[in-house]
């Protein structure tokens, strides 16, 4: 059976995909507090960042991948519109269902309809050409075959589209030992504190470290077929936007 890496570990690619749900499964509850907690609100200012530079517009399709606790899906539903209002559209879907039950039931309880799907991005149920945005946040790291669930990504944006990859990424140089104190040692912390769980935040930390850096996951982006991939460097590194289009 083909290996891969779950954090630091080598696993068979079959136990990643149920190792990954088991975390997500156990944190989807406490997943917002601890956001709050792990990025002093930070995570906020970056969502917000990446709409900004998404710029939806009134009437348009998005999709959201690994779309959790819908953070992502809100905003965007409040700048294209409903189907009735404007014929816009946003698809919340995430591949673990704990999670996209939270997402779900943020919505409704903002009051926006909005279409919900579990969904696995590396095979998305959804037309050729049909969305103007695509948008996967602190999602793609956790994905076993990246090079797939891109593919997948560029073939259901639409000519003129735009993919928006918000990630953890490579922190400056400079602030690397502070930053590893940070992961190895407070996030399982605050994960055993908070969401009783301090391995599921270990291997938060350590996927982080196993995740394309920033010129790498252009790189990745561009051998997939997107261009004009445009890289945003945020709070020194810790995160990065990557955002590429389909021609």
């Amino acid at each position: 059976m083909t290996k891969t890496h779950f954090g630091f570990e080598t696993v068979d690619e079959e136990t990643k995909a149920q190792r990954v749900a088991g975390v997500f499964s156990s944190v989807a509850t406490k997943y917002d507090i601890m956001n709050d907690l792990m990025s002093v609100g930070l995570h906020r200012v970056w969502k917000r960042f990446t709409i900004d530079i998404a710029a939806p517009r009134p009437g348009e399709r998005v999709l959201d991948i690994a779309g959790g606790t819908a953070d992502l899906s809100l905003a965007f539903a409040r700048r294209v519109g409903t189907q009735t209002e404007t014929g816009g559209q946003v698809w919340l879907t995430d591949i673990n269902n704990a999670m996209l039950s939270v997402g779900r039931n943020r919505l409704l309880d903002a009051g926006v309809i909005a279409p919900v799907a579990q969904c696995d991005a590396e095979k998305l149920p959804f037309p050729d050409n049909y969305f103007d945005i695509v948008s996967v946040a602190f999602g793609l790291r956790n994905m076993t075959h990246k090079e797939q669930a891109l593919s997948e990504m560029l073939r259901v944006l639409r000519p003129g589209g735009r993919l928006l990859v918000l990630e953890f990424s490579k922190v400056w140089a400079p602030l690397e030992k502070i930053y590893d104190s940070y992961s190895f040692k407070l996030l399982p912390w605050l994960g055993e504190k908070i969401a009783g769980d301090a391995a599921s935040y270990r291997y938060l930390a350590e996927s982080i470290r196993m995740h394309p850096d920033q010129a790498a996951l252009k790189a990745m982006m561009e051998q997939t077929g997107f261009e004009r991939v445009n890289v945003f460097n945020l709070t020194a590194g810790v995160v990065a936007l990557h955002r590429g289009y389909k021609f």
